[in-house]
């Protein structure tokens, strides 16, 4: 499997607190201040290479994304099954909450949903093999390290799977400007799954098809629509807000 690597100072610690399999991790000469003290003592203490090199490697590692005076060479992102996320809700004995990504194509945005999903305590995120962002270094940098935190699965058919979950008792709430429902006047208390769909396109016909509620977001202004990471955003924590709601 080809070796990718991580850079910036937030994405290699969050890295580094995690399980990851870490090879070795780059230091620009001279760039001992702040965190990247911290980033040095954390792979000394798990025996893992720091190479000090010219910031001209960096530059080269990292592609002209702003590296920060570190990166770390990584095995690539091993992905969950669908089945490892519902096991995660159970473990934590809450309630299934999974994002699905219906061709999240530009990789910053999949980086900035995973990001929220992580803060706002989604066990899982499900994307299609196919015509999507998979996880790369700019989905790395992107979600500031909060990758190597969420469970993400790849499935073959998003249609399939959205059966799958409403088994398992799931309700399915697609995010579409053309929804009846604005999302706050809807229950998201329980096991839920919400649906985002592509930059462009929104949900495809199929899977809107397959969801329970289209939910809108009022939108008050000239622009007709928020790009997909602000309306996961706003939904992820309307789940938040009304199961904390419910604790109160």
């Amino acid at each position: 499997m080809k070796e990718m690597y991580v850079v910036g100072r937030n994405p290699v610690l969050e890295t580094l607190k995690s399980d990851k399999e870490i090879e070795k991790i780059y230091v620009v000469k001279g760039e001992l201040k702040g965190s990247i003290n911290k980033i040095i003592g954390m792979a000394k203490d798990r025996n893992i290479i720091v190479q000090y090199v010219d910031k001209k490697k960096l530059d080269q590692i990292s592609q002209g994304s702003s590296h920060q005076g570190v990166a770390a060479l990584v095995a690539p992102y091993v992905y969950y099954s669908v089945d490892d996320i519902l096991q995660k809700a159970e473990e934590l004995d809450t309630p299934p909450f999974i994002l699905i990504l219906d061709g999240i194509e530009d990789p910053h945005n999949l980086g900035s949903i995973i990001r929220t999903a992580e803060c706002s305590g989604v066990h899982g995120i499900i994307i299609p093999k196919r015509r999507s962002a998979h996880v790369t270094e700019t989905v790395y940098k992107s979600s500031a390290g909060a990758v190597e935190h969420m469970l993400i699965a790849k499935v073959n058919n998003i249609s399939d799977t959205i059966d799958m979950l409403k088994e398992k008792g799931l309700w399915i709430y697609g995010a579409d400007m053309g929804g009846k429902d604005y999302y706050f006047d809807v229950d998201l208390k329980g096991a839920v799954a919400i649906v985002i769909g592509s930059e462009g396109k929104g949900i495809s016909r199929l899977v809107k098809e397959k969801c329970d509620f289209i939910l809108s977001i009022p939108m008050a202004g000239k622009i007709s629509s928020l790009n997909a990471s602000n309306a996961a955003s706003i939904l992820m924590y309307e789940v938040v807000r009304q199961r904390h709601e419910k604790k109160s």
